[in-house]
């Protein structure tokens, strides 16, 4: 819930009007394509939504580009209304096989959007529910990958937590500054974060309000991997080919069984990983999987 339009923490748009981070070669191309029709030129193109991108660069493989540049991706109601939307559409088309989610050069996104929080009572926010609802991308069965450069920093941090695979370049920053502005996370930082990074790693960034790097943060486990800032964008959609071109119902249980592991017990986390490793041989693709093995030959996935 950093303030990416107003005044906490390293970005301070709404005072200065320029983006804190400077290095890095932008995560997308800038281009917006308006025709509403898919293409595969790795251009993002529009689909009706006011604050994303949504295209489909590669076989099998969808992207959701945050484009908020002026505001460096601050999250509001309409973004994350927009970004759920569309991820929740492309779960359902069993032509997408993983989702990659990305924003700027300078920021995946730097925050939440103080000013729309700011007049806010707590009544307001009680009443409302705040967020709730904003954490639906956890539900999204699709694989998802996170591909960030730049500002990663309270809600934006939180968004990217949400996805399976977190990949950065080597420009990321990530952080929970709530503390800042007088208030805690609320996307689900401090349960999120903690669970990733062990607390007393939580601790320091949450009550300092502190940022860290993508070296500090791939030692601490938040991130997958680090990948040099131009190569970012390649590099995810590398890998989320790659995912879709594994067995979906696999890859669906993959992500249902690491997810259970933060919320069970180990007996019945391995339980429940066991019951899904029985349930892969009700599929086709199990059977096909393991005679191309014998046959050492490339498998071909129906997805079935």
């Amino acid at each position: 819930m950093n303030d990416a339009n107003g005044t906490a923490g390293p970005v301070d748009v709404a005072t200065t009007g320029v983006a804190a981070a400077t290095t890095g070669v932008a995560a997308t191309t800038g281009v917006a394509v308006t025709t509403g029709v898919a293409v595969t030129t790795g251009v993002p193109e529009s689909t009706g939504y006011e604050t994303i991108l949504v295209d489909r660069p590669r076989p099998g493989v969808a992207r959701i580009t945050l484009n908020r540049p002026k505001a460096l991706n601050a999250l509001n109601l309409q973004v994350m209304g927009e970004v759920t939307a569309a991820a929740a559409e492309l779960d359902r088309d069993p032509s997408v096989g993983a989702i990659v989610l990305t924003g700027s050069a300078k920021a995946f996104a730097a925050g939440a959007d103080i000013k729309e929080m700011q007049p806010k009572s707590f009544s307001d926010v009680y009443a409302a529910d705040w967020f709730a609802g904003w954490d639906a991308l956890t539900r999204v069965r699709t694989p998802l990958i996170a591909a960030v450069a730049g500002y990663a920093l309270g809600g934006g941090c939180e968004l990217a937590m949400m996805c399976d695979v977190l990949l950065a370049a080597d420009t990321a920053k990530f952080g929970q500054p709530e503390i800042t502005l007088g208030v805690i996370p609320g996307m689900g930082g401090s349960q999120r974060l903690t669970r990733a990074v062990g607390k007393a790693k939580a601790m320091d960034l949450c009550l300092t309000g502190r940022t860290m790097g993508a070296d500090e943060a791939e030692r601490a486990g938040l991130v997958s991997r680090i990948v040099p800032a131009a190569d970012l964008v390649d590099e995810a959609l590398g890998v989320a080919e790659k995912i879709a071109g594994m067995s979906t119902p696999a890859a669906v249980m993959v992500t249902e069984a690491v997810d259970r592991a933060f919320e069970t017990t180990l007996t019945e986390g391995v339980l429940f990983e066991r019951r899904l490793f029985h349930s892969t041989f009700a599929t086709a693709d199990q059977k096909e999987g393991m005679a191309a093995f014998v046959e050492k030959r490339p498998p071909i996935f129906r997805d079935v």
